[in-house]
């Protein structure tokens, strides 16, 4: 049986650039958003034990499914085997949202 896949994705949330691993990416129910699952963090048995990493480890300890705003994202990429998960603060010239909202409700204007 194939290895399932993996991805590494970068967002952004409250001035802080998230770096996590997940099995599972893809366009969630609800529009706007990036759902992910399955997080994946190294192993607890590791001698050196990295505090990044235990940081998100201990805020995402009970997330089943996670929803990232799409305006939020960074960067989702498909790798081979995972690295270290971190948060790091955002430095702010590197990442920018979208000016405008991606939908606006009632600007229909066909009538």
């Amino acid at each position: 049986m194939a290895d399932k896949k993996l991805y590494r994705v970068s967002f952004a949330s409250q001035g802080k650039t998230y770096e996590m691993y997940a099995r599972v990416v893809e366009h969630g129910s609800m529009f706007g958003f990036v759902m992910i699952e399955e997080l994946v963090f190294g192993e607890r048995s590791m001698l050196v034990i990295d505090p990044s990493e235990e940081k998100i480890k201990s805020e995402f300890e009970n997330v089943k499914r996670s929803y990232i705003p799409l305006h939020a994202i960074i960067r989702i990429d498909e790798v081979d085997k995972t690295g270290v998960s971190k948060i790091t603060q955002g430095k702010g010239d590197n990442v920018s949202h979208f000016p405008v909202p991606l939908y606006t409700p009632g600007t229909d204007k066909s009538d």
